[in-house]
């Protein structure tokens, strides 16, 4: 290896900091730890470069603009110094996210951060060296339409995520330790944001319902599924098909006595509901699809999987563009959508750099009509790009951790944990020429 070359390291998202609840990072052992072992590389020259979304700032809603760092380094002192003492091994680069846009828009945040070693890029994307060739870096909000700044670095200039975040995500941590649960404040980590409803449903059945009206409606949820063949099998009895008083008359029901009586009702009660929903079901199926045909004319899409889709793209528009247009850049590096990725594009690649944040990944239960289960993680994710006889490397690595346990008794019994991620896994060594 030429040790004269430089070495890059890049990690993005952690989202260090915000309002009461927002104020704890839960991957600081793990952040400390990898920043010491950069710097223990005395044979390399690095420059660990964040890329973006470091900090939280827009989670601050009861202070303003540089009061924000001051609050956060008191927040996270161990952090700061850990920044403070590598940096002076390492060149540590960080790039303004739109969370932290705020530090791309008052110069005094340079001269602060300074302070801790590390070097603020008041700018939307930079590039570096490497051999004969660049790689090109940005946070990647600017290709977000929520999250795009029109005028970078006006702070009165903020996007319309800015104005959510403060009232749904700073509310959030504000609000999160009124719960029986500590659970709003992992707000910020559902991706995509469209699929907040559905999350925020999920927790409100399984963590904050009354537990007297949720054990009420759990047979009917619970038995629903057999309620769909209950209603058809006795649908054929009344047809004569098959034999009569199989489903709702059956013998068992007597042989279990009292228990064998509620089963009864409940499947009685949950056939009727079911024979009601049919009926309603083409009306308001009919009345759905032309709203979501309506919708599509309006170019909005109401699927957070094809939405999560069509923001990859244009990642991989802007890539393509800056490719065109810069004939030495080997990599389009980004975060921002917080999924590890590296996809080759003829000798380039275009990478993605992941989040440090909690994870959840949507799970449907074992039966029933139960609402998703969202199953937390980690993955802590980082690369390395070095040119290494004559041809670029990227390596990638993800620290493990092990969530805390967060899920319920009954999340843990309902939550079909041998469904596998749909994440495309990141190959940990690609070679570019």
């Amino acid at each position: 290896m030429d040790h004269a070359l430089p070495t890059y390291y890049f990690i993005s998202d952690l989202h260090i900091g915000g309002d009461d609840a927002l104020g704890v990072c839960e991957f600081e052992d793990e952040l400390v730890t990898f920043l010491r072992e950069l710097s223990a590389k005395s044979d390399e020259d690095i420059e660990l470069i964040i890329v973006g979304d470091a900090f939280g700032l827009w989670e601050f809603t009861k202070i303003e603009s540089t009061e924000k760092l001051e609050v956060l380094v008191g927040q996270f002192p161990r952090i700061f110094e850990t920044f403070c003492e590598v940096g002076k091994a390492i060149r540590i680069t960080l790039l303004a996210g739109n969370h932290d846009y705020e530090l791309a828009c008052y110069p005094e945040f340079v001269d602060s951060l300074k302070a801790y070693n590390i070097h603020l890029e008041q700018t939307p994307a930079i590039t570096r060296k490497l051999g004969d060739r660049r790689l090109w870096i940005e946070h990647g909000s600017q290709h977000d339409e929520a999250n795009r700044v029109l005028d970078y670095g006006n702070p009165y200039a903020q996007p319309i995520g800015y104005f959510i975040t403060r009232n749904v995500v700073g509310q959030a941590g504000q609000r999160s330790q009124r719960g029986r649960y500590n659970w709003l404040k992992d707000i910020q980590s559902v991706y995509p944001t469209e699929d907040i409803p559905c999350w925020v449903l999920s927790n409100y059945f399984y963590k904050e319902m009354s537990p007297l009206l949720r054990w009420i409606m759990l047979p009917f949820l619970l038995l629903f599924g057999f309620t769909m063949i209950a209603v058809i099998g006795s649908a054929l009895e009344a047809i004569g098909v098959t034999e009569s008083n199989i489903f709702l008359n059956n013998r068992l029901f007597e042989f279990l006595g009292v228990f064998g009586s509620l089963l009864q009702l409940v499947l009685t009660i949950n056939m009727v509901i079911f024979i009601e929903l049919i009926i309603l079901a083409v009306p308001v199926w009919l009345i759905f699809r032309d709203a979501t045909q309506s919708a599509k004319r309006f170019g909005l899409v109401l699927d957070p999987a094809e939405l999560t889709g069509q923001k990859e793209d244009n990642y991989l528009e802007a890539a393509a563009s800056v490719f065109e247009a810069n004939s030495d850049i080997a990599a389009f590096i980004y975060g921002h959508t917080h999924t590890p990725s590296v996809r080759r594009m003829g000798e380039c690649a275009v990478i993605n750099t992941g989040t440090w944040i909690k994870q959840f990944r949507p799970t449907k239960p074992r039966f029933g009509i139960l609402p998703r289960i969202y199953i937390p993680s980690y993955c802590l994710s980082s690369f390395c790009i070095r040119e290494t006889g004559g041809k670029i490397v990227i390596e990638y690595r993800a620290i493990e951790k092990t969530p805390e346990q967060e899920l319920t008794w009954f999340q843990r019994l309902m939550a079909s944990y041998s469904r596998r991620s749909e994440i495309e896994p990141v190959p940990e060594r690609t070679v570019l020429p």
